[in-house]
């Protein structure tokens, strides 16, 4: 089992590959824990990750440049590379970009979407939620509370969500401390509060897949 780097260091820096597998998967930080634990349970010893900063999460408009990087860097030592990253926001550019590079990417908008399955996501149609995953409960303060500079001006929140209704916490794990946390996210912006369990979602389904090949 790969020992994982803390969360503060899978935002701002990422992890690098370990060099072995045939496999490589090039996926966000923040979906650094779902695809080990994946790996592990399923004993996909070919399958190795790279992660780029979860901090991207907050700047989409880098995600294609970066991905086309990391894929140059590391295409002539894995036989096949994979892509973790919906659209997030780069507005087709990411998918354009694996397209070009002949890779391929999670289907769906964003891991919100995946996690809870594209399709289930989509009939959903909830336009007034506000999500977050394991990761983003555990690092709230560095992507959503300190980027809309709530840290200074709390006095903020009601105008940034106005249009929210409630705080969606989809659950990777059965983990009630996280919940706990979830939940006080949700109060800290004023919102009510939904936990929904969706574990890995379409993200276990794309790996599964990706390993089989």
């Amino acid at each position: 089992m790969t020992s994982l780097p803390d969360d503060t260091t899978l935002t701002d820096i990422g992890l690098q590959a370990r060099g072995t597998g045939r496999l490589l998967v090039i996926a966000c930080g923040a979906l650094a824990r779902e695809v080990l634990a994946l790996r592990d349970q399923n004993g996909w010893d070919h399958l190795d990750l790279t992660c780029l900063p979860a901090i991207l999460h907050n700047h989409p408009d880098r995600i294609d440049t970066a991905v086309r990087e990391a894929v140059a860097k590391h295409r002539d030592t894995y036989k096949d590379i994979f892509v973790a990253y919906g659209d997030c926001g780069t507005g087709g550019a990411l998918e354009a970009t694996c397209r070009d590079l002949k890779v391929e990417m999670i289907a769906g908008p964003h891991c919100y979407s995946f996690f809870e399955g594209n399709d289930t996501f989509a009939a959903r149609d909830e336009i007034t939620a506000f999500y977050l995953t394991d990761f983003l409960v555990r690092q709230f303060d560095a992507f959503v509370w300190k980027p809309l500079g709530l840290d200074r001006h709390p006095d903020l929140r009601d105008m940034y969500f106005a249009h929210y209704e409630k705080l969606v916490y989809q659950a990777q794990t059965d983990d009630p401390a996280l919940t706990a946390t979830a939940k006080a996210c949700a109060d800290r912006l004023g919102l009510a509060f939904e936990r929904r369990f969706t574990g890995y979602g379409d993200l276990a389904t794309h790996l599964a897949g990706w390993a089989k090949g």
